[in-house]
């Protein structure tokens, strides 16, 4: 097996840095850095167990998406900070966080590690189209969002998620046999399976409603038994007496929502992904004298002489 590829849902695991780690990490100028140490150190982590040969972090440009929105005005409507700039939503965040974002990117530029993007598009959109393309490798996907679980494959390379919703400690390596174990979707269509299950059960942390009366387990056996959400709708369409009355009546009500939901739901693999250079893994750091001045300015030593030596040993 080659060394894989690996994709950071960068916001996803700096978010749970800031979270995991105290506030009280700072630079000399006050500044917060528990977000930029907990992401480096993690990316440390990830070198040492995953030992990747190829690693990029994949970067929001739209966290909230028009097209979503224009489709399910619902879609993250819930973290729009208030009041939002007029014609522009502006997420939530903690104060103290985001200050560290670009101190973050710095740090990645200094190491020399790639970072892409897709105007108008989230980090989950840059992540599919980069799994979609990619053709000589093994890629695992790093995040603790459940929605890139879609992305799961064998063929043509085999595509993993490593989920860290329970930290890295407990991360978990979930190909097309786990999740078919953990959620009953059918094991030679898993990534699919599971989009069309997420847009049956709907998600509330995104503003998906979901079609009500069908929870995870009901979308699960559904899904398997018909397929695909879209064989499903078709049986239920021709009043298949294999759809119970009562589950053609919740999609006969939900008929707006099902129409849109599987665009919003599914990351869009034709995302125009923008690299910030090559992404295969250095030995060291691109800028040393620029690594070690941010290292001086934010306070980050330990954590950037991990990720160095981390570098290093992988060689």
């Amino acid at each position: 097996m080659t060394a894989p590829l690996v994709l950071l849902d960068a916001a996803s695991l700096y978010f749970r840095s800031f979270y995991a780690l105290p506030d009280s990490m700072k630079a000399a100028d006050g500044t917060s850095v528990n977000a930029v140490r907990g992401f480096t150190d993690t990316i440390a982590r990830i070198v040492t167990d995953r030992r990747p040969g190829r690693l990029v972090a994949c970067l929001d440009a739209d966290w909230r998406p028009q097209f979503r929105v224009d489709l399910l005005p619902s879609y993250k409507a819930h973290r729009v900070a208030e009041p939002a700039e007029e014609g522009v939503d502006v997420e939530e965040v903690p104060d103290l966080l985001t200050p560290q974002v670009p101190i973050i990117l710095d740090v990645l530029e200094a190491f020399g590690l790639a970072t892409a993007e897709a105007a108008g598009y989230e980090a989950d959109d840059v992540i599919g189209a980069l799994t979609h393309r990619e053709k000589a490798d093994p890629v695992e996907v790093i995040t603790g969002d459940r929605d890139l679980f879609q992305l799961v494959r064998t063929e043509p390379t085999p595509v993993s998620v490593v989920y860290v919703g329970k930290g890295w400690a407990k991360a978990e390596v979930l190909g097309p046999a786990e999740l078919a174990s953990r959620y009953g979707v059918p094991a030679d269509t898993a990534g699919p399976g599971y989009a069309d299950m997420a847009a049956l059960r709907g998600d509330p942390s995104d503003g998906l409603p979901g079609v009500a009366g069908i929870g995870e387990k009901t979308a699960a056996k559904l899904i398997t038994q018909f397929g695909s959400l879209q064989g499903l709708l078709e049986a239920a369409a021709a009043e298949s007496p294999k759809v119970p009355l009562k589950t053609r009546q919740r999609l006969a009500e939900a008929a707006d929502y099902l129409a849109v939901a599987p665009t919003v739901v599914r990351v869009a693999v034709d995302a125009p992904v923008e690299m910030s250079g090559d992404d295969t893994l250095p030995s060291s750091p691109a800028d040393p004298a620029r690594l070690a001045e941010l290292a001086e300015r934010w306070n980050l030593g330990g954590s950037v002489e991990r990720l160095t030596k981390a570098l290093a040993a992988r060689a």
